[in-house]
């Protein structure tokens, strides 16, 4: 039984609907998975009777069993953004055939090929998440046969089987869902000594799942850096020109959002009661207009998920004013806007990814504004 190239239609139709893992991880680390998918092999008919025609026989119908299901499990090093070392075990299935022949009799003849590999993983990165990847490698595999006659065919070797070094290559796409679990496709060809003499590949169509260790699998903004509040700052406006009656100054409170509320949350926690209780008490005995409260959040995430947030935030800081502070309700306001406003500068915090970093370094565009109109 000959092994020869599998479909290339098929292999092409299942690589345009698959994908997988690499784009979006780290340079460099340590992976596992696992694969499963369709095997397919080319069965030699001509061989098969000639061999029968040499041994006194007519071979009226052969029957070909020529597709199976295969796996493999792999385990992997990243060793930069283009190449990383991938070896496992695989299992290609089983294939045969049954021949039909003159005098009476049958022939039935199978192939089951297993084996291990290790693979050179070149990989090309076309977005944040998306890429191509090809391989190539050695494999070891060994294959078993069955040959069992009926009737007027009588089998030599009945069991014969080879362990053999050859190649493989292989193509696929991949995209990870987060940095420690992605999805990916392939089309692998293993070249395969079949154990009586010949040599064809097997082809494995497969997609599976890949998880990398050290690797976030929730949502990026899940984490939070820990650090220490900074207290509120007072910034007051210039002074007034020297003149017999002086204008009411405004003043303007910046409140640390991360201070006043937990992560991606509206409630003021004790911490920053006690900076609003202070605010309140600075303001007694001072005879002043109205009080603006404006709410910012950093440049992460939606524009719309920020107007919400920073404006539940501002509610929520006019609302502790008004019941724990006693200030007049009608003489207060609030607002909330996105990240469009930001204290840090052009440059300061790059990248878009919301990593632990870039989070602390946008740190101070979280905030809540007070702005006190007419004090006197």
């Amino acid at each position: 039984m000959k092994l020869t190239k599998a479909s290339r239609a098929l292999g092409l139709a299942a690589l345009a609907a698959i994908a997988s893992p690499f784009a979006s991880a780290d340079d460099k680390g340590w992976y596992v998975g696992t694969n499963v998918g369709q095997s397919r092999a080319t069965i030699d008919d001509a061989r098969i009777t000639d061999g029968l025609r040499a041994g006194g026989f007519a071979s009226s119908t052969i029957a070909d069993d020529d597709r199976s299901t295969g796996f493999k499990i792999f385990g992997g090093y990243q060793l930069n953004k283009n190449f990383a070392l991938e070896g496992g075990y695989f299992n290609l299935g089983k294939f045969g055939y049954t021949a039909t022949t003159v005098p009476a009799g049958t022939l039935r003849g199978d192939i089951k090929v297993q084996g291990l590999n290790l693979d050179l993983v070149g990989i090309l990165p076309i977005t944040e998440k998306f890429s191509a990847f090809g391989r190539a490698g050695v494999t070891y595999a060994e294959a078993k046969d069955r040959f069992t006659g009926t009737g007027a065919v009588r089998v030599n070797n009945p069991n014969p089987s080879k362990r053999d070094t050859n190649f493989k290559v292989g193509l696929g796409l991949q995209y990870a869902f987060t940095d420690a679990l992605a999805v990916r496709g392939e089309v692998e060809r293993y070249r395969i000594n079949d154990a009586v003499g010949n040599k064809g590949d097997i082809d494995l169509v497969s997609v599976g799942l890949v998880y990398r260790f050290g690797g976030r699998t929730a949502a990026p903004r899940a984490a939070t850096p820990e650090y220490i509040a900074p207290a509120p700052v007072y910034v007051a406006a210039a002074p007034a020109p020297v003149i017999a009656t002086p204008p009411p100054a405004p003043m303007k409170v910046s409140f640390s959002a991360d201070s006043l509320f937990d992560f991606d949350k509206s409630t003021v926690r004790p911490a920053g009661s006690q900076a609003l209780d202070k605010f309140a008490a600075d303001l007694r005995g001072t005879d002043y207009g109205l009080i603006a409260v404006t709410g910012h959040t950093d440049r992460l995430g939606s524009h719309a998920y920020n107007v919400k947030l920073s404006t539940r935030r501002a509610d929520a800081v006019k609302t502790y004013l008004v019941q724990s502070a006693g200030i007049p309700a009608d003489k207060i306001g609030a607002t909330g806007v996105n990240g469009s406003d930001p204290v840090t500068k052009p440059g300061e915090c790059k990248g878009e990814k919301a990593t632990s970093k870039l989070i602390a370094c946008l740190q101070p565009d979280r905030r809540v504004d007070v702005e006190v109109s007419g004090t006197r």
